[in-house]
C-alpha cells in the first residue's frame, strides 16, 4: 500500500552486537542477540495484522535488515547507530517528506504487543494535530507514540520520557491521550523483565527462546516463589 496518504509505524533497531546491554548479568552476548532478533520477529509478526499502510524498520544492521525484509517491512537505512531518539526523528522527517498522515512508533523489544494494541494506538488520536502515548510497564518510559501530522511533536526517549512527552505536548497546545496497552508496555530490558516475559509472553518466539535457556528455569523458579513476577 502507498504510505503517502496513510498510516506508518516506525520501529528503530540498534546493531544486534550491542543489543540488550542491561541483560549482561543474565544472558551471554550471543543470547542477547538471539533474543533481540526473536523480539523483533514477534513485533513484526504482530503488526502485520494491524491496519497499517507501511511498517518501517530503521537500522544499519545486516541481520536486522534480513528479518525486516522477511516480514515485508521497509528498511530505512541508518548511516550511524545514533540511538533511539535520533532514529525516530529521522523517520519523522521522512514521513513528513513522503506526505504520511499518521506516524506511529514502537520499539523492537516489546514481544507481547498485539495487532489490536497497535490499532488502538493508531486510533488514539481524536483531533488534528493530535498525539497519543502508551507508557512502559514502569510508567517512566514511552513505548508507543502516534502523531498527526508526523512532526506534531519532537520526541525524546528513555526514562523518564513519558511525563516529559505529556508536558511537551501540552506546552504546544496539544491534548495528549494516554493509552494503557499491557502487551506494548512490556519491554525486555532487565532480568525481572525476562520473568515477566515467561509469564505473559510464554507463547511468543521470545518467550519460548528464553524458556529454553537456563535463565528460563531460574525465572520460572522465581515466579513459583513470587507469583507477581516481582521480587
Amino acid at each position: 500500500m502507498n504510505a503517502r496518504a496513510g498510516r506508518v509505524l516506525a520501529i528503530p533497531m540498534k546493531d544486534l552486537v550491542n543489543a540488550k546491554q542491561r541483560l549482561v548479568s543474565a544472558l551471554a552476548g550471543g543470547e542477547r542477540g538471539a533474543l533481540a532478533t526473536a523480539m523483533l520477529e514477534d513485533v513484526l509478526a504482530a503488526v502485520k495484522g494491524a491496519a497499517l499502510d507501511a511498517v518501517w524498520v530503521i537500522t544499519r544492521d545486516a541481520s536486522v535488515i534480513a528479518v525486516a525484509q522477511r516480514f515485508g517491512a521497509r528498511v530505512i537505512d541508518e548511516p550511524a547507530n545514533r540511538g533511539h531518539t535520533a532514529a525516530v526523528a529521522d523517520a519523522q522527517a521522512r514521513a513528513v517528506d513522503e506526505g504520511v498522515q499518521v506516524f506511529a512508533t514502537i520499539p523492537g523489544d516489546v514481544p507481547c504487543v498485539t495487532a489490536a494494541e497497535v490499532d488502538a494506538l493508531l486510533d488514539g488520536i481524536a483531533e488534528v494535530p493530535g498525539v497519543a502515548f502508551a507508557a512502559s510497564r514502569s510508567g517512566l518510559g514511552t513505548n508507543g507514540v502516534v502523531l498527526t501530522p508526523p512532526d506534531a511533536l519532537a520526541l525524546r526517549f528513555g526514562e523518564p520520557s513519558f511525563e516529559a512527552h505529556l508536558a511537551s505536548a501540552r506546552a504546544r497546545g496539544l491534548t495528549p491521550r494516554v493509552l494503557h496497552l499491557p502487551g506494548l508496555a512490556l519491554d525486555i530490558d532487565s532480568p525481572d523483565d525476562l520473568t515477566a516475559l515467561l509469564i505473559d509472553g510464554r507463547q511468543t518466539r521470545s518467550g519460548r527462546l528464553v524458556s529454553s535457556w537456563p535463565v528460563g528455569a531460574h525465572a520460572r523458579s522465581r515466579e513459583a516463589v513470587h507469583p507477581s513476577g516481582r521480587i
